[in-house]
């Protein structure tokens, strides 16, 4: 009898080794949702990079889970595909972790189904300051455009800028760029001489900047998304004469993103921004991202999206790794608020309270280094928290 007791919990015991096994080796799967077409799959791609990089470094297995990458495409700025994209992923493919995001408005539509799911939701772009209080669910690896444009505005006003004129694309990072520009450069005792939000994507400034230049500032702080119109407005900007008439081109990071370079040749050369990664960027880590990037990518440059990307696998693999393959939103998000790391832009954390990224913010000049334009960092705010929560 005894033996027969024994023998039957060592088969019960077997079972549930059975039934736990499989659970314990399941495929971990992410959603990414990305701009892969459309007038921002530039986004897409680099952000694809950044996380098939990773995984090509790390492998393909964390905490005994073997990574399944499955993406989706937005189109653009695209809310209602964005939302019916991510739908499908945590019905149809069942993800565990829902990912990507380069655009504002895609992640503002998803981040209720990653509260309603019950599943992290990683941003690796969407830089809007709110996108991470539509849910609890959400952490962003990127950056927020308060972030940059409280950098610029302190940096302009501590170098003679005393009159500046924003020219912002018409949508959330927009805003909260020029927002958080004129607040910081009027506080410090400078003034705010016009403003204008323009169509996201718009071919001709020349309007805008006949206003601006008829005002004369000191200065121009500019945010539109990288692309074509970003090139347009550099380009526009230096054949109305606008430069001549010693306004000093400023702006956010993206202004003069890598990937944009070439299209606009040496129109941008001396312009001043404020942001959290350049290629040219000096430490031991970005060289080593650098020269991995340009092996596995050698048509393309290494950008702050595709930082985005390899920073968001490294905060999905380190959370794991914490809570050995639990990827339920309670048990991820517990391991990443608070988590350190060195980047290839520098030293990075999530905020624990925010769930969002605090890093350096460098001032850099776009100049030509060894015949390629590249933006040539020479000041560091350092540890910046998001001064849009602030």
């Amino acid at each position: 009898m005894k033996f027969s007791k024994t023998m039957g919990a060592v088969a019960l015991a077997l079972a549930a080794a059975v039934a736990v096994s499989p659970a314990q080796a399941k495929d971990l799967k992410i959603g990414l949702v990305l701009s892969v077409s459309g007038p921002f799959a530039a986004y897409g791609k680099q952000i694809s990079h950044g996380v098939d990089l990773y995984i090509a470094e790390h492998g393909d297995t964390v905490a005994g889970r073997k990574i399944q990458v499955i993406v989706k495409d937005d189109t653009g700025i695209a809310p209602a595909v964005a939302k019916r994209q991510a739908q499908e992923l945590l019905v149809k493919d069942k993800v565990d972790i829902l990912a990507g995001f380069d655009l504002t408005p895609n992640a503002f539509s998803v981040a209720p189904l990653a509260t309603e799911a019950k599943v992290p939701m990683v941003v690796m772009n969407a830089a809007t300051s709110s996108v991470t209080e539509k849910s609890p669910n959400v952490a962003r690896v990127s950056m927020t455009l308060p972030q940059s444009a409280w950098a610029m505005a302190e940096w302009a006003y501590k170098n003679g800028v005393r009159s500046a004129y924003t020219l912002v694309a018409d949508y959330g990072p927009g805003h909260d760029a020029e927002k958080q520009f004129q607040k910081t450069f009027t506080a410090l005792g400078g003034k705010v001489v016009g403003e204008v939000r323009t169509p996201v994507i718009t071919a001709d400034y020349s309007p805008f900047l006949q206003r601006m230049k008829d005002a004369k500032p000191d200065a121009a702080f500019f945010f539109v998304p990288p692309g074509s119109s970003m090139v347009a407005l550099l380009k526009q900007f230096r054949e109305m004469g606008l430069e001549k008439a010693g306004i000093k081109e400023l702006g956010t990071g993206d202004m003069t993103d890598e990937d944009s370079l070439a299209a606009m040749g040496d129109t941008a050369l001396g312009m001043i921004t404020a942001f959290h990664y350049s290629e040219n960027h000096n430490s031991p880590e970005n060289k080593k991202f650098v020269a991995a990037y340009k092996k596995a990518y050698p048509n393309d440059r290494p950008n702050f999206m595709s930082v985005g990307g390899y920073d968001g696998m490294h905060l999905i693999y380190a959370a794991l790794e914490k809570t050995k393959g639990d990827a339920s939103a309670e048990a991820f998000m517990k391991a990443v608020k608070g988590m350190k790391w060195e980047s290839p832009r520098g030293p990075v954390e999530i905020d624990p309270q925010t769930r969002d990224i605090i890093q350096n913010e460098y001032i850099r000049k776009l100049e030509k280094v060894d015949g390629v334009a590249q933006n040539v960092e020479f000041y560091t705010f350092k540890d910046v928290k998001d001064p849009g929560k602030q």
